[in-house]
């Protein structure tokens, strides 16, 4: 337990801003359904609690959810003493809690394989397995930001939709805002417009919030006014996160992401998704293979447990949706920028990752 408890003391340390941690034999992660306006830490006593915060979002975002499997597998070592079995069955009750997002099954997996093949101490190895997750991913955000941010010129006006951002990643920003902090960092004089993103309105309460804290100057717009803005020249290039990327570089983010891609394409204007080689996923052919997570219909009905449409009015909520590659511009990765055949090119990283 003290290395990870020290892992997050140095985070905090480090200007990170950190979604989950663990802390006195719990987990304490930031609940996102609280934010802008309440900073509120939860204590996660138990791997089925940890399961309803992911299901409920009070913690989402790809590599968030993704370091998740790494804290409540070691959680579930860690309460069990070492028990592989537990630790397994704890394993499946995180994978079925948000099907589409790629990372948290990856970093389960990775970490139920160390504790079946562990030598030594479970608990310990596992400690260890789950620290050096934490720490790649924060890694993967500092190396994707610096790639990405090259893509960016100074003076750039960068739109980007839902949150992708440190609270959804390890810390630093993410996938999409790793990108856009690193410039802003780099002293490129950007402007950022951010998608409010219905129905949780992520872009509204969580990426309007860190861009704040990032001191980046940022404007808040509807989904549907993204067409506009592009049409009349008031957006440079647009950058979102990834949920998962397929093998032919077909991209599932938050729903709406292909209808500003299709209002890119449109306008030209390029259209790049910020990623990490752990959540490409060279098992699946094409987007088509995607599972789309579909969310209660309540939470299109209702805001914040206030309901906008009359009762017994039915609704929609596909909590993802499916851009194709021919929209997507470039594919930004820890391992550089990767552009079309996406196919050919994300074989090669794939082989780049496993040597």
């Amino acid at each position: 337990m003290r290395l990870i408890e020290e892992l997050a003391n140095r985070h905090r340390e480090s200007e990170l801003a950190l979604p989950i941690w663990f802390e006195n034999g719990r987990l304490k992660l930031l609940d996102q359904l609280k934010l802008p306006f309440e900073e509120d830490i939860q204590s996660i006593a138990s791997i089925e609690e940890l399961g309803e915060a992911i299901r409920s979002m009070m913690i989402r975002g790809s590599g968030a959810i993704g370091l998740c499997g790494a804290y409540g597998i070691y959680l579930a070592a860690y309460q069990s003493k070492g028990d592989v079995e537990k630790i397994r069955q704890a394993g499946d009750l995180l994978k079925s809690t948000r099907p589409t997002a790629v990372n948290l099954m990856k970093t389960v997996d990775e970490m139920v394989a160390t504790a079946s093949s562990a030598q030594g101490d479970v608990v310990e190895t596992l400690e260890q397995k789950a620290v050096e997750i934490i720490e790649r991913q924060l890694e993967f955000e500092y190396q994707l930001g610096k790639y990405g941010a090259e893509l960016i010129e100074d003076g750039d006006t960068i739109m980007t939709h839902c949150h992708s951002g440190a609270l959804g990643g390890a810390g630093y920003g993410g996938r999409a805002l790793s990108v856009l902090r690193a410039a802003h960092e780099q002293g490129k004089n950007i402007h950022v417009f951010t998608c409010e993103t219905r129905p949780y309105l992520q872009g509204a309460r969580i990426t309007a919030y860190e861009l704040k804290k990032f001191g980046i100057p940022h404007t808040l717009i509807t989904d549907n006014m993204s067409g506009f803005c592009m049409n009349t020249g008031k957006i440079d290039k647009i950058v979102v996160g990834s949920d998962r990327v397929s093998a032919n570089g077909d991209l599932a983010n938050k729903v709406g992401t292909y209808m500003h891609a299709l209002a890119a394409k449109e306008n030209g204007i390029p259209f790049y998704t910020a990623t990490s080689s752990h959540t490409i996923d060279f098992d699946t052919p094409s987007g088509d293979a995607i599972e789309v997570e579909m969310r209660n219909a309540d939470e299109v009905t209702q805001i914040k447990g206030v309901r906008i449409a009359p009762e017994g009015t039915s609704a929609l909520y596909p909590s993802f949706d499916i851009t194709p590659n021919k929209l997507i511009s470039g594919i930004i990765t820890e391992k550089g920028v990767i552009t079309a055949p996406f196919e050919q090119n994300l074989g090669r990283l794939n082989e780049k990752v496993n040597v």
